[in-house]
């Protein structure tokens, strides 16, 4: 076959999924937003979601989509449902079943299970007004009927892909409505890329009995021992209130030390930077990495909501860097 017309396959396959999307577009009424409502009321139990074959395979998405974006949720296998997975099922759940026909038999002994308790919550998503699972739904949302893309009409392309836009645009509407922050899928998404790329400062900061803290009246000789021993290459001043007034680095030292004749018995708060760089703890660490670029500095203070004269955390570029994060 020649490569021209394998291209124009693959080009008309994805028109057909296209038009298909702009068919459920214009499918979105308030069955959308009834789905989200139980969604986002769901408090005291699970959300469900099965389906068979294909169906069965969109559903796995929709769930892990769910779960990784604050709605929680897990996939049910329609089979194993019938022979004592249906337990995982209780009240207060809500219960989401895929699928075309509407009139698959697996998924019917799960529609029958649900109808016997008025507290499990019955979500149909289907192409059939007729089927089983349409009359027999708490909340039904009907599926433009699609032509799948292909010979003789009989794959699932076209119909698969617009149930898998419709479990998108749940997840993404409860995550509006529950103000789901990047913040809040770092918590879900702990490792790979992304989570390196959502680290923030809090997550690298030095803190606690490691923070080099002196006071302002510290003399020098004593400020030198401290740095030595901290081993951050650099400390940061406070008042007796605990609020920071000044930062000082091992480089600011040796250059006092060329400066001043006995130097050592000046007070560290005559020679320090006052008012430091500090950001908040939720600020991203390649936010802050830019920052130091921007300022060339190697350190930053960090602090907690509006409280910024009081240092809770200390990032070092290298720490940043060691993660990954540029």
């Amino acid at each position: 076959m020649q490569k021209k017309k394998l291209e124009n396959i693959a080009k008309d396959v994805v028109q057909f999924e296209i038009n298909a999307l702009k068919n459920l577009k214009r499918c979105i009424n308030p069955s959308f937003n009834k789905i989200v409502n139980i969604l986002i009321n769901c408090k005291n139990g699970k959300v469900i979601i099965s389906g068979v074959g294909k169906s069965g395979i969109v559903a796995r998405k929709w769930a892990a989509t769910f779960s990784s974006t604050g709605t929680s949720s897990f996939f049910l296998d329609a089979l194993n449902a019938s022979h004592g997975d249906m337990g995982q099922i209780t009240s207060n759940d809500v219960v989401i079943l895929i699928s075309n026909s509407g009139e698959s038999n697996e998924l019917k002994n799960i529609i029958q299970y649900v109808s016997r308790n008025k507290n499990i919550k019955l979500i149909g998503i289907t192409s059939k007004k007729n089927s089983t699972l349409y009359k027999n739904s708490d909340c039904s949302f009907l599926m433009p009927i699609s032509k799948e893309a292909g010979p003789e009409n009989i794959v699932p392309t076209s119909s698969t892909t617009t149930q898998l836009a419709l479990g998108d645009a749940i997840a993404v509407a409860c995550m509006y409505y529950k103000k789901f922050t990047k913040l809040d899928f770092k918590k879900f998404h702990p490792s790979g890329t992304l989570s390196i790329k959502l680290k923030t400062v809090e997550d690298l900061m030095i803190k606690g009995r490691k923070l080099p803290f002196v006071l302002e009246n510290t003399k020098m000789k004593k400020a030198l021992k401290i740095i030595t021993n901290k081993k951050l290459g650099v400390l940061i001043v406070i008042r007796k209130n605990g609020y920071t007034s000044g930062i000082i680095t091992d480089g600011d030292l040796k250059r006092i030390a060329q400066k001043y004749h006995k130097f050592e018995e000046l007070e560290i708060k005559k020679v320090m930077k006052k008012n430091p760089i500090s950001v908040n703890e939720n600020t991203l660490a390649a936010s802050a990495l830019s920052i130091m670029n921007q300022k060339k500095i190697t350190s930053l203070c960090i602090h907690k909501n509006k409280f910024s004269k009081k240092t809770i955390g200390l990032i070092h570029m290298h720490d940043i860097l060691k993660s990954n994060i540029n």
